[in-house]
């Protein structure tokens, strides 16, 4: 199994930065992907990046050139650094891993881009 631990969310003006973290333990070695999520009140959660574990990168459209997804594999870490947030870019921030037939969520990190 995997445990995943999200950290770096909080209160941001429009134009600013946040880096989140995911931090990873467990059956490590059974994940062929990291991903970040988003959900935005009343609304579905949406996919947002993604970097598999030969280190392959996937961004949403909605990101692109402004949210970059990277890993420290000594510290078993996945990184979200966005930039130029927006509002629209406020959400609960999920990280996710996913294995062979399974996807283990995080607890989720709040991100507020106030304009």
């Amino acid at each position: 199994q995997v445990q995943l631990v999200e950290s770096g969310g909080g209160l941001v003006q429009a134009g600013g930065s946040l880096r989140l973290s995911c931090a990873a333990s467990g059956s490590i070695f059974s994940i062929n992907a990291m991903l970040w999520y988003r959900q935005a009140p009343g609304k579905q959660r949406e996919f947002v990046a993604a970097i598999t574990s030969g280190g392959s990168t996937n961004y949403a459209d909605s990101v692109k050139g402004r949210f970059t997804i990277s890993r420290d594999n000594a510290k078993n870490t996945v990184y979200l650094q966005m930039n130029s947030l927006k509002p629209e870019d406020t959400a609960i921030y999920y990280c996710a891993a996913a294995t062979i037939g399974t996807t283990t969520w995080g607890q989720g990190t709040q991100v507020t881009v106030s304009s």
